[in-house]
């Protein structure tokens, strides 16, 4: 959410802004809104000026015994009780809230100028792509282990989910586990056990609603999280904390739920593009000065997660076309796949700078004022995509899957998983 004041004193800049992201201006719309706004506001404390000028003109003609200016005054002031009645200012504030709650995040400077996903860039690279002779993708090794059943998974719930079984099954649980210990152990997270339903003022909170709504699922009033950056980052919502001299970091291992409005005939084949899908989610809530700093750290704990599996990653920069809606600067870390010979997303770190938290009124207190905090939040990792690059990277030649040292212990120390 913006502040209405700054495109009030800003509005080439704020246009500009818009621009890089490829949105037609904004201001002019936004201001009249604002306009008329205000304008309601004045006209309300207007008449309610009058109103207490003629409630004292009442009480005089009362007194004087002046039955018919009474019965006068009192029409009057009737009247301006109808206009009231109608909460005019309310119904424009909310007009204006409702407009500027479809306009996405402005853009750090450093971000890239690019339409989509080829513009974003290279910052660096962890170990070489590899090329594995007669490498297979994770559902041909899953479905040849027996392990990876998505026939069974469509007959109970459709497309886009999977039946995982034995010790495919185990090593996603291992995977999650790990994840969440070193997060809460070395990189020093705090783990949240949140809901997986929160209502809409929550969605709305994290720019998921309105403008997202399509990919969310709902049930009754209700709505599934698609991520714990959802929850997590709603633990400040509405509240005035004490100012964080050090970063609040929150995290969770949670089922996430997606529709993928949008992705028809994307990623068909597989666990890349679920519908239900598990993750570790990384939240920080900072001061506006240390939010750059934590971003940098954020972003080399997802890393340092894919470094200790062993697999090949690279950190992205996206490009103003490719940021998503609330953040203000985004490194996406990217896996290389052995089996499909690309590299895919697995991990998302952004910055929101205050945009969240204008939207959430989350704010900490500093001598006599409240600041609008900043708030982060990133994958560390996605449990599913970490799942298939494992299964991907340390497949071998007979098919069989080596397990990365780390997760070892979370697997009854064995080393591979086979079919005998």
């Amino acid at each position: 959410m913006h502040d209405i004041r700054f495109i009030r004193a800003n509005p080439e800049a704020f246009d500009a802004a818009l621009a890089r992201r490829g949105i037609e201006p904004r201001s002019r719309i936004l201001l009249d809104l604002d306009a008329a706004r205000r304008e309601a506001v004045r006209v309300a404390e207007s008449n309610q000026a009058h109103r207490n000028e003629l409630s004292r003109d009442i009480g005089i003609a009362l007194k004087a015994g002046d039955r018919d200016k009474v019965a006068d005054l009192k029409a009057m002031v009737a009247r301006i009780a109808d206009a009231a009645s109608m909460n005019l200012p309310d119904f424009r504030t909310k007009e204006l809230e409702a407009a500027l709650a479809f306009d996405p995040n402005i853009l750090d400077p450093d971000v890239p100028e690019g339409r989509d996903e080829t513009a974003n860039v290279v910052l660096n690279q962890h170990g070489t792509p590899a090329t594995i002779a007669n490498a297979r993708q994770h559902f041909e090794l899953g479905e040849a282990l027996g392990l990876m059943d998505f026939e069974a998974a469509t007959r109970l719930s459709g497309s886009r989910f999977v039946v995982l079984k034995g010790a495919l099954a185990r090593l996603e649980r291992a995977l999650g586990q790990w994840m969440l210990n070193t997060q809460t152990g070395a990189n020093g997270y705090t783990e949240v056990a949140p809901p997986y339903l929160v209502n809409a003022a929550t969605a709305f909170g994290t720019g998921q609603l309105p403008k997202f709504e399509e990919d969310l699922f709902k049930t009754g009033d209700k709505y599934l999280i698609p991520t714990a950056e959802v929850p997590l980052t709603n633990l400040v919502a509405q509240q005035i904390i004490p100012e964080p001299t050090e970063p609040l970091r929150f995290t969770a291992l949670t089922p996430c739920f997606r529709s993928e409005a949008g992705s028809a005939g994307r990623d068909t084949r597989g666990m890349l593009r679920q519908h239900q899908f598990q993750k570790v989610e990384m939240v920080s809530i900072t001061r506006p000065e240390d939010s750059a700093a934590e971003h940098e750290r954020m972003t080399a704990c997802a890393e340092a997660i894919l470094t200790e599996l062993g697999l090949t990653w690279r950190r992205m920069l996206l490009c103003a076309g490719d940021t998503g809606f609330g953040a203000a600067k985004t490194y996406d870390l990217e896996v290389w796949l052995p089996g499909q010979q690309a590299w895919r997303e697995i991990s998302s770190c952004s910055n929101c700078h205050d945009f969240q938290a204008r939207r959430m009124n989350a704010r900490f207190k500093r001598g006599k004022d409240s600041i609008f905090v900043h708030t982060l939040n990133g994958s560390g990792v996605a449990v599913g995509r970490a799942l298939i690059a494992v299964m991907e990277t340390h497949q071998q030649p007979d098919g069989s899957i080596s397990i990365p040292e780390p997760l070892r212990p979370f697997m009854g120390g064995i080393e591979k998983i086979s079919s005998t």
